[in-house]
């Protein structure tokens, strides 16, 4: 299923083949939650800037329209109307943003939904009961995801809960998959690697569960008010410990510079809301820096956001009128804004992917690293 075809360094190169097509890695996975990305943004347009894998939200599907809906209507990829491949997480990253709403026992979560206040249980098999009917490429593993900085007898007794809520995923998995009514029976699990900040307890668990043979392996718990050098240790400290031959996935990352950063050091694909909320409040990622386009010196600028980007909106708007349309309120603004990120996003994974090609990523990481997250 995945190909690692070539590095530089610790830098990776792959294709993850999977039965809704082949995605070509690095790659950056573009959040859609709800099925959807925020900012009027269609799967058809997706298309359009390059997107190659879509990740959609368990826990919020679940909810509504609920999951049994979706499978009613075919499944995500019938449901959005788009036809490559989909990840979705498995609701364990709720364990960690609902704290005040829900209880975790041996058998999984309790929560009270953030919507209606309703009781709602989540275990390993009921997310995988959810992730089947949504007839996702690729399931996340139930896991909690553990604050930073955590006590060390937490972090080790909740990642020896969430190896064994990884056991129950599998097994229901494999039921699942067997099933004539599952309308995915190809459908991919991926385990996800937990400790805090503590390097036993991650090395110990990565150790662990690359034995039970999974479609590929995540990083979790990063990203989450850590310093990104303590992120970026995380990383090399459980990289060592990673199959070599299946996709490694960090988890909710990030900024460029977080991207470029841990591509160097060994990671293959990644998901953030970052481009989409950031173009929502008019920050937008150039291959010069991050620019404010709400800024008053915008105003009679005719310059395309990014001189040195080719996306649809960069070939047919100006900074004067996205600026005005922010000013103004309209939702177009955000829209283009969106687009304009998601594409910067997938054209730098594509940028990425050919350095790496032609034995070059260390100059481009050397040249972009000080430049993409700086302000203008």
């Amino acid at each position: 299923m995945f190909k690692l075809i070539k590095k530089e360094g610790y830098a990776r190169r792959g294709e993850l083949s999977t039965v809704h097509g082949t995605v070509q890695t690095p790659v950056f996975m573009n959040v859609a939650t709800c099925g959807a990305i925020k900012g009027a943004v269609s799967a058809l347009d997706l298309k359009k800037i390059k997107c190659q894998i879509q990740l959609c939200n368990t826990y919020h599907l679940h909810l509504r329209p609920t999951d049994d809906v979706v499978k009613k209507l075919g499944g995500l990829h019938n449901f959005t109307r788009w036809n490559a491949p989909i990840l979705t997480d498995s609701g364990g990253f709720q364990v960690f943003s609902l704290a005040k709403l829900r209880s975790i026992k041996e058998e999984g979560v309790y929560f009270s939904s953030h919507i209606d206040g309703r009781k709602i249980f989540m275990g390993p098999e009921e997310s995988m009961r959810i992730q089947s009917n949504l007839a996702s490429t690729i399931a996340m593993a139930f896991d909690e995801c553990i604050e930073n900085p955590a006590e060390y007898s937490y972090t080790k007794n909740s990642v020896a809960r969430t190896t064994r809520w990884l056991v129950r995923c599998k097994e229901e998995m494999e039921r699942l998959n067997s099933l004539d009514t599952t309308i995915n029976r190809e459908q991919m699990l991926f385990g996800i690697n937990q400790g805090s900040t503590y390097d036993d307890i991650r090395t110990d668990h990565m150790k662990e569960i690359r034995e039970l043979d999974l479609s590929g392996y995540a990083i979790g718990g990063l990203a989450v008010g850590e310093p990104a050098e303590v992120m970026y240790h995380v990383i090399e400290n459980v990289e060592e410990h990673m199959p070599q031959d299946k996709p490694r996935y960090l988890m909710g990352v990030g900024t460029p510079v977080n991207i470029l950063e841990t591509v160097y050091r060994g990671i293959d694909m990644f998901d953030c809301v970052m481009p989409s909320r950031n173009a929502r409040h008019a920050h937008l990622f150039t291959w010069n820096g991050i620019r404010n386009i709400l800024n008053a010196k915008y105003k009679l600028d005719t310059n395309p956001i990014d001189e040195n980007c080719d996306c649809p909106v960069c070939r047919n708007f100006d900074r004067a009128y996205v600026h005005h349309l922010f000013k103004s309120g309209e939702m177009l603004g955000m829209r283009l804004a969106v687009m304009h990120n998601l594409y910067f996003y997938n054209n730098l994974m594509e940028k990425i992917r050919k350095a790496i090609d032609e034995d070059r990523f260390t100059e481009f990481y050397n040249h972009y690293r000080e430049i993409l997250g700086k302000r203008i």
